[in-house]
């Protein structure tokens, strides 16, 4: 490539609110590289890049720590692949302040608001420890159905990625690589937005939780199977991306042929839990579906 990396990427400058690059310099960049267009790739390879977004930095509102290492070692990888890669796919939470998972819909007996990581469970509305300030039928039913469906425990987060907000953007130096993909390789960078629903976390890219209508992003999924290779990085390891997985692994559960063909790259998401805790829950779903575990420094296409 003519274009070095450097040039699309400040590494110092990940997580930043403010990108020292210009876009329209990197996109100009861009279009005057040789690469081949993507309809023409022989081998079609997805990137799907899940919750890459400033609110997840490090110094984020929600932050992963680990994320701008993360952004570094996903922005080398699709550089060093940038002609391989014919695709590129990235999913933006999207929320509101009254939502679910957020302090302001729940109050305690002194009207107190829960601090982020309060667990909230249907004991406890029972008890009369926390109550729903929006629609409380409806948020018991959320509350029970997860408990009892989902094996889960509601969780309240602090406020992330509020819609309009610079902290639910995509990261300033990992949107300058996307973007600077989408015009060498005549690709459209396909945005997957989630999390809208007031009544459902959505971790995952495939579906809600839980929810009274049961949305599956059929279309996305279809598409997948499409590929000869699916390739995922993203935050958090043990939440967006671990559902996202979790929800395709489950749809292709009896397709071994679609499993085998991703591709997550283990140092390309950090996780907010304890790690060791989180490298179980992916040996298991690696026992179980048989996809591949990589590095991102170690492979490429």
């Amino acid at each position: 490539m003519k274009t070095k990396y450097e040039e699309i990427v400040n590494v110092n400058a990940i997580g930043k609110a403010e990108n020292p690059i210009s876009l329209n310099e990197i996109l100009k960049m861009a279009n005057d590289e040789q690469l081949t267009p993507s309809k023409q790739n022989k081998e079609r390879v997805l990137f799907i890049g899940i919750d890459v977004q400033q609110d997840f930095m490090d110094d984020g509102a929600l932050g992963v720590p680990g994320a701008h290492g993360d952004v570094e070692r996903m922005t080398r990888f699709i550089y060093n692949n940038m002609d391989k890669i014919s695709n590129i796919a990235v999913s933006i939470d999207t929320h509101t302040p009254h939502q679910i998972f957020h302090p302001c819909w729940w109050i305690d007996e002194n009207g107190n608001n829960p601090a982020p990581y309060t667990p909230i469970t249907l004991a406890d509305l029972d008890s009369g420890k926390w109550r729903s300030v929006i629609n409380p039928m409806a948020s018991r039913d959320y509350v029970e159905h997860l408990e009892k469906d989902g094996k889960k425990t509601l969780c309240v987060w602090s406020y992330h990625c509020i819609q309009g907000t610079t902290g639910c953007a995509l990261e300033n130096q990992f949107s300058n690589m996307i973007y600077f993909h989408s015009v060498a390789k005549k690709s459209v960078v396909q945005r997957l937005v989630k999390g809208q629903d007031p009544l459902s976390e959505m971790y995952g890219v495939i579906k809600p939780e839980y929810d009274t209508n049961g949305y599956i992003n059929l279309d996305f999924l279809n598409k997948i199977e499409k590929f000869d290779k699916v390739i995922i990085g993203g935050e958090a390891r043990d939440y967006c991306v671990y559902e996202s997985l979790n929800q395709m692994f489950e749809h292709y559960k009896n397709n071994a042929e679609t499993l085998k063909k991703i591709y997550v790259l283990e140092d390309c998401m950090s996780a907010i839990g304890n790690p060791s805790d989180v490298d179980k829950m992916y040996a298991d779903l690696q026992s179980q579906y048989h996809f591949n575990i990589v590095k991102s420094t170690e492979w490429s296409l």
